[in-house]
């Protein structure tokens, strides 16, 4: 039977809150910066205070919402087009959801189960119908949420229902339990580099003299000993078909594994290449701290830094330039105005950093190359889990495959 989505769902819109109404704690706001394609990014979140909870408790998220964002840039830029959807997890449990954005809820179980809801709003029918109905310029799309409401479609029984939920969410859970995983062993690397290489507490420390600040047999120097800069340009007309292609849009904040990519096809200007393990660093506005390795051959928007750093230190390297500490003298050092501030490479490469002994730099380039390895493993495996999941969700809605 077709439905309209209007009568048979709940529509919650995003609140509207001011930077004055924003507090250092208190119940977490979800933005649309913070809903990525495949997860949820929590850092830089905001806070209401816990004193209004009980006027903004009915807008509070719960697991199985289907949240949309209803501004943004054109479909083709995954990380921040309008319209896509995001389904509410455990992580993002009791957020409120901020304006750009609108939760939808079933409001009749006996039609609609939440999690078929979840799927819907993720088919290529969907998206189309809901984007097309989009206002505005490419960069600044503004989907109404009355164009969503309008939309129609038949509705399987429940048990149909039920069981292409199941189906497809066990490829999410998978994919989330490998991101928690991914997250626990970059805190590992970043740890291990701020007790060994920060705060000099590595292996024989205390036995090691300190000589005019540096221990013995370290070496002071700065990256743009350590590497090189590639700038490898290449035309669209000469990039394969099914090259992967890491614009800024799916560069993660604050994570150093760059596992979101998206094919070459819609490719126009040119780029820049890049090789498996390079090491991206997103130059436009560098505080967005869009920094890490590819796992991957492919190509990257000249927005970009593509840096190959000297094998021997890689670890030390990559948690260098994707630190706090670097990243804030990447921006404080930009050479344009406050806008769109652009990160200068040649005041990075003097960015001063210690090398250890080449004891002390064997075993830590170890233990961090078996960190980055259960981590590209992790990733490419949820890239796999992603494609299979994106295959699988229009077969199952159109009932080209049986549950």
């Amino acid at each position: 039977m077709k439905y309209r989505l209007d009568d048979i769902c709940e529509f919650i819109n995003g609140g509207t809150w001011s930077d004055k109404e924003y507090t250092d704690d208190g119940i977490p706001v979800l933005k649309v910066s913070n809903i990525k394609r495949n997860g949820f990014a929590i850092e830089e979140l905001n806070y209401i205070p816990y004193e209004l909870l009980n006027k903004y408790r009915k807008h509070l998220l719960r697991v199985g919402d289907v949240v949309i964002a209803t501004v943004g840039s054109h479909p083709n830029l995954v990380e921040s087009a309008a319209g896509r959807s995001c389904v509410i997890t455990q992580q993002v449990k009791d957020f409120l959801l901020n304006q750009n954005a609108v939760c939808i809820r079933s409001k009749n179980k006996d039609v609609l189960l939440q999690s078929y809801l979840g799927s819907l709003c993720k088919t290529r029918d969907f998206q189309h119908f809901i984007q097309m109905r989009g206002k505005g310029a490419a960069n600044q799309m503004r989907i109404a949420i009355s164009a969503i409401k309008d939309y129609e479609c038949d509705i399987p029984d429940l048990l149909t229902q039920k069981q292409i939920g199941e189906s497809l969410s066990a490829y999410d859970e998978l994919v989330e339990n490998n991101q928690k995983q991914i997250k626990l062993l970059e805190e590992a690397a970043q740890r291990l580099y701020k007790e060994w290489f920060i705060d000099l507490r590595f292996p024989s420390h205390e036995t090691t003299p300190i000589i005019n600040g540096i221990p013995e047999g370290w070496t002071k120097t700065n990256i743009d000993c350590l590497c090189e800069l590639l700038k490898t340009s290449i035309v669209p007309d000469e990039i394969e078909s099914n090259t992967p292609y890491i614009g800024l849009e799916h560069m993660p904040r604050k994570d150093f594994c760059l596992s979101t990519w998206d094919d070459s096809s819609s490719i126009s200007s040119n780029k820049y290449f890049f090789k498996r393990r390079n090491i991206l660093f997103g130059k436009i506005r560098p505080y967005f701290h869009k920094v890490g390795f590819a796992i991957t051959d492919g190509v990257t928007s000249t927005d970009s830094f593509v840096i190959e750093p000297k094998q021997e230190i890689w670890g030390l390297f990559l948690l260098t330039v994707s630190s706090d500490a670097f990243v804030n003298y990447a921006y404080k050092t930009c050479k344009e105005g406050a806008k769109m501030p652009r990160a200068d490479w040649n005041q990075m490469k003097e960015y001063p950093l210690l090398v250890a002994n080449e004891s002390i730099q064997k075993q830590f380039e170890k233990n961090i190359s078996k960190i980055t390895k259960q981590i590209e493993v992790l990733a490419i495996q949820n890239h796999k889990l992603i494609e299979a999941r994106d295959r699988l969700l229009p077969k199952l809605m159109s009932g080209e495959i049986e549950v």
